[in-house]
């Protein structure tokens, strides 16, 4: 891990969403310098399932060498942003360094996203980050060493990180863009950079969207609070950059970053809005602009044999020996009452392709089924992809989430469940 080096004692902080997560993650960074920690977030209360309130963060940073001022702030509302920055000078004579951390999150397609949610991301990402930025940027050009770091992503235009939840891209993107714009319209007089993770990082909203067992495919909150550290105690001439922790802690000469896995060797899962390596033929064909017909092509070729010749799905005698029907054969043979009580969900399969049709296992009813067709009670998810990428997901050569966030799988319905059904096709994997 990245040692600290003091350079942060005695400034002040406003970190927002500092709470929990990765925002009082980087805070407890900051405070074993010695730095004034802002902790502006919506938690005075207990919540029911999440974690920390702003006065539990408090007293972690006072206890890691920092000064902590608790503030209620939901970023929504301007006059809170306003009144606690006011709080914030009045008390430790300035702010030094701002911290946009608070976000909000749906992964759903379009017609799928409610307006409240669509509002909810746009305010919290987009608006609370501008005005936040705002209020406090007249404090920060007084500053010796002024940064502003937004958690948000590159701007990767690759359409497939638009297609799946839409409304969530453009929100991140937003937070980006006040980076774009404010780095040049203050180059010189305050630093402004944005900070995103190469791989997931557990946090309680992970745990919200993932379930139980995604843990194992995240690191911990401490890669960004090291990545964080190193920016924000460069000079403000760094500015206007769009940071990776990991690639950025390599070149400041980490070697080790099984320190920060939550489980180390296990694979990790990749972030959203980067390219993944693993995929690179699907997207290189998506970013060339291949048409679809030449990519289902490619596809339909996996289940070519060795005489090259595709299997016949013409006589219904056939289908039951086809790679789709086999596989929903072994997942039937495979059901107990244990899946059916862990998991409680419907899952339907509408894919294309060769093999296409309608699919579903059903994960809710005594003793579970699986079959063609629609199921026997409303499917709770509904997930759309091709025939090949389904065989492959089922094998264990293609992980939903890496079909998901690559464009291959697109899901509708309960995001928690569908990440469930990971955990259940890694002890099927074996009988496939």
């Amino acid at each position: 891990m990245l040692p600290n080096t003091g350079k942060l004692a005695g400034c002040t902080l406003f970190i927002t969403g500092a709470s929990r997560g990765i925002g009082k993650a980087i805070a407890l960074k900051a405070a074993k310098d010695g730095a004034n920690i802002v902790i502006a977030a919506k938690t005075a209360e207990p919540h029911p399932t999440l974690p920390g309130t702003i006065y539990t963060a408090a007293a972690e940073i006072e206890a890691a060498g920092g000064k902590a001022l608790p503030c209620i702030v939901n970023v929504r509302e301007e006059q809170q942003i306003i009144n606690a920055v006011e709080k914030a000078v009045k008390t430790f004579g300035g702010i030094d360094i701002l911290v946009n951390n608070a976000s909000a999150i749906s992964l759903t397609g379009t017609l799928e996203t409610e307006t409240k949610k669509v509002n909810l991301m746009m305010d919290v990402n987009v608006r609370g980050t501008y005005l936040t930025s705002k209020t406090c940027l007249p404090h920060l050009r007084k500053s010796r060493n002024p940064h502003i770091l937004n958690l948000s992503p590159p701007m990767n235009m690759n359409p497939m990180w638009f297609k799946n939840h839409c409304a969530y891209t453009i929100s991140k993107y937003g937070m980006s863009m006040c980076v774009l714009g404010m780095a040049e319209e203050f180059r010189g007089e305050v630093a402004v950079n944005a900070l995103w993770p190469k791989t997931a990082i557990h946090t309680a909203a992970m745990d919200m969207l993932g379930g139980s067992g995604i843990e194992k495919q995240c690191r911990k909150t401490d890669i960004l609070a090291d990545a964080a550290y190193c920016i924000l105690t460069k000079p403000k001439s760094f500015t206007g950059n769009f940071i990776i922790d990991e690639v950025l802690l390599r070149e400041e000469g980490v070697k080790d970053f099984d320190v920060y896995a939550i489980a180390p060797g296990h694979p990790l899962m990749p972030d959203f809005f980067l390219d993944v390596e693993a995929d690179t033929t699907a997207m290189e064909q998506e970013r060339y602009g291949a048409s679809q017909a030449f990519k289902e092509e490619k596809k339909l070729s996996q289940h070519e044999g060795a005489d090259g010749a595709k299997a016949s799905t013409e006589s219904a005698s056939a289908k039951p020996l086809s790679p789709v029907a086999e596989t929903f054969r072994v997942i039937q043979g495979a059901m107990s009452e244990e899946y059916v009580r862990t998991t409680q969900g419907v899952f339907q399969f509408e894919l294309s392709g060769e093999e296409g049709g309608t699919w579903y296992i059903d994960l809710k009813t005594k003793g579970g089924s699986a079959g063609f067709g629609k199921p026997p009670v409303t499917a709770d998810v509904v997930m759309s992809m091709s025939s090949a990428d389904f065989v492959k997901m089922f094998t264990g050569k293609l992980k939903p989430t890496l079909a998901f966030m690559s464009g291959k799988l697109r899901i509708k319905g309960n995001m928690t469940l569908a990440i469930k059904l990971e955990k259940m096709l890694t002890q099927l994997n074996s009988k496939l």
